[in-house]
């Protein structure tokens, strides 16, 4: 089923969610507000290339991260059980979420029609959101390059506060 929701727009609150997670049991966005920025990244599946390349880079910067405040979250159609698979196998020292109705993709405008060998089918268009303290959008990816990605992430990151 196609969606004609759109990216959420800078400045604008980031759409809520409460979802099954890997190590946590269920996250929700509120539990940071006020707290801590959020870097919630979207990506296709647990363990291929890309997918696994993005999450690398920013398990690698982690402690920039956390230096400045902030959770990472990372949200894909696989179950809680594939994400903990992913994470263990590759030492990922941050919370992965499962969305496997892909009802928050579809409330970001990320759940898109994409095309593989000629063959049309719905997934996940990878994307990157960073959510500031207020639970705004402070900076959107939404067709994210996964080389220099992290990178990219963690200079917006320190031209937030």
């Amino acid at each position: 089923m196609a969606t004609d929701s759109k990216v959420p727009e800078v400045g604008k609150r980031a759409p809520a969610f409460t979802l099954p997670a890997y190590p946590e049991g269920k996250v929700r966005l509120s539990e940071f507000k006020g707290e801590k920025n959020v870097l919630l990244y979207f990506y296709p599946k647990d363990n291929t290339p890309g997918c696994t390349t993005e999450s690398c880079d920013f398990r690698d910067r982690v402690t920039t991260f956390k230096k400045n405040d902030t959770v990472i979250l990372g949200i894909s159609p696989d179950s809680v059980k594939s994400h903990e698979k992913f994470a263990t196998k590759f030492e990922l020292p941050f919370t992965l979420l499962a969305d496997e109705d892909h009802a928050i993709a579809e409330k970001y405008g990320v759940w898109v029609e994409k095309s593989m060998y000629g063959k049309k089918y719905m997934g996940i268009q990878r994307a990157t959101f960073l959510i500031n303290k207020e639970g705004k959008i402070a900076a959107a990816w939404p067709k994210v390059k996964v080389n220099g990605h992290a990178e990219e992430v963690a200079q917006a990151l320190k031209e937030l506060d």
